[in-house]
């Protein structure tokens, strides 16, 4: 990749408009795609109102928001992704999922193109290995909200080079964030290290040694967390949260790794956090 102008984010959800938006913020076209228009002007949506909200706080000018929004190109078909110089895959955390799109990408995208995935906990080399082009294949992992997080993990496959190693950190430079280089082993570094304290605070919720406010009040004001750890994981998405359990827990053979049972069953009933509505807490009110 000689230079970096044009992106194509795979993905308008709650991942993927917020990379589409830190990218159009940095000055590149960006093009995000999903399945459907539907879902395509949902991510659109939610962009345009993080920026109003930038304006009403005078962080950024209207003619500011009007030259980001002008950056964005919103579609739904794949044909554009000929023209882009990165490619960052954010589907959904499902191994067969991205293995199929990552698959149509590399019949499409130009030769030098660096081709990322957003994945939280699959293997970087595992899904390389679907492509023609593991060199140029890397992890980018952004963390949720991805306009106000400031850290991007990068997680090099076996194969990635280190040209791409070096030019996926200097792409997080250019979007204003900071980078964390991690092996590529199940759910890397952070999440690593985040999923054991987020099973234990759903072991406590589960067995009433607190309530959900509580629990979350005491991690924010005795540790300082930004938010509780149930806030926090209505937040990432439970659905989500089960399939990095669910990696790590059949990749290194751990107990430690086994999903509480309350996440199980707040998943099976659909209950995903604050994208569908419910949780460990309401989000309808």
């Amino acid at each position: 990749m000689q230079s970096l102008e044009t992106v194509f984010v795979v993905g308008a959800g709650a991942m993927g408009h917020g990379i589409a938006q830190v990218f159009a913020e940095a000055g590149m076209k960006t093009f995000m795609r999903d399945l459907n228009e539907d879902l395509v002007q949902k991510g659109m949506a939610k962009i345009k109102k993080n920026l109003s909200k930038k304006v009403a706080k005078g962080r950024m000018s209207e003619e500011r928001q009007n030259e980001v929004l002008a950056k964005l190109h919103p579609v739904t078909t794949l044909e554009e992704v000929a023209q882009a110089d990165l490619v960052v895959e954010a589907a959904t955390e499902n191994v067969s999922i991205k293995e199929s799109i990552l698959k149509e990408l590399d019949r499409l995208l130009k030769a030098d193109a660096i081709l990322a995935t957003n994945t939280s906990s699959i293997s970087i080399t595992k899904l390389a290995a679907v492509t023609s082009r593991p060199e140029v294949f890397i992890g980018t992992h952004f963390f949720n909200p991805v306009q106000t997080m400031r850290i991007v993990e990068i997680i090099p496959g076996i194969q990635t080079s280190e040209d791409t190693l070096n030019a996926a950190k200097r792409i997080v430079d250019v979007i204003g964030k900071e980078t964390v280089v991690a092996k590529d082993f199940p759910a890397f570094l952070l999440n690593r290290m985040l999923l054991p304290l987020l099973n234990e605070a759903f072991y406590c919720y589960m067995e009433g040694q607190g309530t959900a406010e509580d629990i979350d009040k005491g991690m924010k004001m005795a540790m300082g967390h930004p938010m509780g750890p149930l806030e926090l994981s209505d937040f990432i998405g439970l659905d989500t949260l089960l399939s990095v359990f669910e990696v790590m827990y059949e990749g290194y053979g751990d107990p430690k790794y086994f999903p509480c049972p309350i996440l199980t069953k707040l998943v099976e009933a659909g209950h995903y956090g604050v994208k569908s509505g419910k949780g460990f807490y309401d989000h309808t009110k």
